[in-house]
């Protein structure tokens, strides 16, 4: 293969030459065989350009530590590509693999999960094969909306005399203090009859899950230290609220999914008072207590008020995994997403995470079999997305993260050029190449399924919101375009759909302006409505690969294909030069029309067209 036929995952490329690119991912075109248990064989292929430059495809993967390469076949051919097909045993319960392409004056390459290299390439981004066929097939095709409680909507079950000493009230539409010692404090009233109360407006916003940040009583309104797994907060309306929303919300097909913390509890949970009151008591065990640490026990990151639970003590497993997990979901939840499931079982020298990933997974499933696990991550998530345990991750390093750099506004407000999520520098303002080099590399190493399962998001409430990165409603499009036709189920934040802004994460918990539906920006919430639409009505977009076709400073250009439809989409984060592209029949599904092959050339825009011929 020579230089001009294959391309660094960061290069520059256009639609041509990107299509003369050797391809393969996880997705089912390529799969064509796998096995349900260690044993069986799985079957894949590759497609290869016929200008190219390949002469002879093989296979490497690794049995019994040694790699083995196997000669792939030919497996079908058309005038413009040929597909080769080898099929491999599968000894384990996965299997990384990786595509070895021989010809032409410059020798051999690799074509690995960050696309066709010229150099040896490491084993860790390898395509993946495991013998776990991942999460719910409900999820793959759906739209999840967040949810923090106290913001969202109140029907008016708790009034200020009904707060307790820690709670400070605050007007409806006042805007949260942050950064102050009232910030997990300030109490504003909203609760989940006053989520039942609303969920018409996500009915017709088109998002079909909904993911409540945690509702157990706690000793904050962000109630990630909570006191207790038994109740539902009675500032929420209590569990019969939460039954209420559960018949309600599944009444309209709308999936919920709760908040659970594995890593720790607040420090007024009956469990950790026990264990401090009893040194013989059964939950003594369950945290870390040593008189050498700043508190005298383990937190989550030095907040005394979060100490950190300790897995390795099995009375905890049993009351988490059967008593908490199972029960909830029991009571009706579709899922959890998982707290910090980073930092869950590990501490030091010890680590469990992959044992208790896989337990909880069993523990959900055993309870139903179509449960959601979705577990939040804030750096590289992909050790811990291997199969069997966490479905998928919420997706802050292989997506917000590259798209808030390519698509953030010149001038960031001052908290954003502060630091970036734990980092201690400005938002860079990266081009489009490097965002896609960094969405590929957050891809590579992972099943398909976890990358489907995992969550593509813009904003949560943990971050600023991406209106306020973005700086315009064209380009927050843009960025909602690129959610909602990338490989993922897309998360937003409620507000995002109307525009609501926020500088950093307690900023961006601001409460929705019901009453003030003026201030509401009506032509987003239009554009939203319609690319959720799209997303929901598509098999490509739920299942299907990605092939990038153009990518450049400001503009990228890709493929999602499943064996029923062929979508080509295109995001432009400002005017650029004309793409022409090899297909004769592009019906559009969002934004402008194709002409004569050629796409449009504003920005910032997103488009979608079905391709029907070529």
């Amino acid at each position: 293969m020579t230089p001009s036929q294959t391309a660094m995952p960061g290069a520059e490329v256009g639609g041509a030459q990107a299509l003369a690119l050797p391809h393969h991912d996880g997705s089912e075109l390529y799969v064509l065989e796998r096995p349900d248990e260690p044993g069986g064989t799985a079957t894949v292929r590759v497609r290869v350009p016929i200008g190219a430059g390949v002469e002879r495809v093989l296979l490497r993967t690794v049995r019994d530590g040694e790699p083995r390469v196997l000669a792939a076949e030919r497996d079908e051919e058309s005038g413009a590509e040929t597909w080769w097909r080898a099929s491999f045993p599968v000894e384990a319960e996965s299997a990384g693999y990786r595509w070895l392409l021989d010809g032409g004056e410059d020798g051999y390459a690799w074509l690995n999960g960050t696309g066709v290299q010229q150099t040896d390439v490491a084993d860790a981004d390898d395509f993946v094969l495991t013998t776990d066929l991942g999460g719910p097939d409900w999820h793959l095709s759906s739209v999840v909306y967040e949810i923090f409680p106290d913001r969202f909507s109140r029907a008016g079950v708790a009034s200020a005399a009904d707060l307790p000493d820690w709670a400070v009230s605050r007007p409806w539409d006042a805007l949260p203090e942050g950064r102050s010692k009232n910030t997990p404090r300030e109490w504003f009233g909203g609760d989940l009859p006053g989520i039942e109360q609303r969920l018409d407006h996500i009915v017709r916003l088109g998002a079909n899950v909904l993911y409540l940040t945690p509702i157990f009583p706690a000793g904050s309104t962000h109630r990630y230290d909570c006191t207790t797994f038994d109740a539902v907060d009675p500032l929420l309306g209590g569990d019969a609220a939460l039954d209420s929303l559960l018949a309600a919300a599944h009444a309209r097909g709308l999936k919920v999914v709760g908040d659970l913390t594995l890593n720790h509890v607040g420090v007024g949970h009956d469990w950790f008072r026990d264990a401090q009151a009893y040194a013989s008591a059964p939950e003594r065990g369950f945290f870390y207590f040593d008189e050498s640490l700043p508190h005298g026990y383990e937190t989550w990151l030095g907040v005394r008020s979060l100490p950190k639970l300790n897995w390795a003590d099995q009375e905890l497993r049993r009351r988490l995994l059967d008593g908490v997990t199972r029960r909830w979901l029991r009571r009706g939840l579709d899922g959890w997403r998982i707290d910090v499931a980073n930092m869950v079982a590990r501490r030091g020298t010890y680590d469990a995470n992959h044992e208790i990933a896989r337990l909880t997974r069993d523990a959900v499933e055993a309870e139903r079999a179509d449960g959601l696990l979705i577990a939040e991550h804030g750096h590289d998530y992909r050790c811990d997305l291997q199969g069997f345990g966490w479905h998928g991750s919420m997706n802050y390093t292989g997506f917000l993260r590259p798209v808030w750099s390519w698509l953030r506004r010149p001038e960031l407000p001052e908290e954003l050029r502060k630091g970036f999520w734990a980092l201690p520098v400005e938002l860079a303002h990266r081009s489009g190449a490097e965002t896609v080099q960094t969405m590929r590399a957050m891809r590579a190493g992972v099943p398909w399924e976890s990358v489907l399962h995992s969550w593509t998001l813009l904003d949560s409430h943990d971050v600023a919101r991406f209106r306020t990165v973005a700086g315009s409603r064209d380009r927050q499009l843009v960025g909602v375009g690129l959610q909602m036709t990338t490989p993922g189920v897309p998360m937003l934040f409620a507000g995002d759909e109307i525009g609501l802004e926020g500088d950093w994460g307690e900023d961006a918990r601001r409460t929705m302006p019901w009453d003030r539906i003026d201030t509401w920006d009506g032509a987003l919430f239009e554009g939203y409505r319609a690319l959720i639409a799209l997303r929901r009505s598509s098999d490509a977009l739920a299942r299907g690969g990605i092939r990038y076709l153009h990518v450049s400073d400001d503009a990228i250009a890709y493929l999602r294909e499943s064996s029923s439809e062929r979508l080509l989409c295109l995001a432009a984060r400002a005017p650029h030069d004309p793409i022409v592209v090899p297909f004769a029949g592009l019906d559009t599904l969002y934004g402008e029309d194709a002409r004569d092959g050629v796409l449009p050339a504003d920005g910032p825009a997103f488009h979608v067209w079905r391709i029907s011929n070529g």
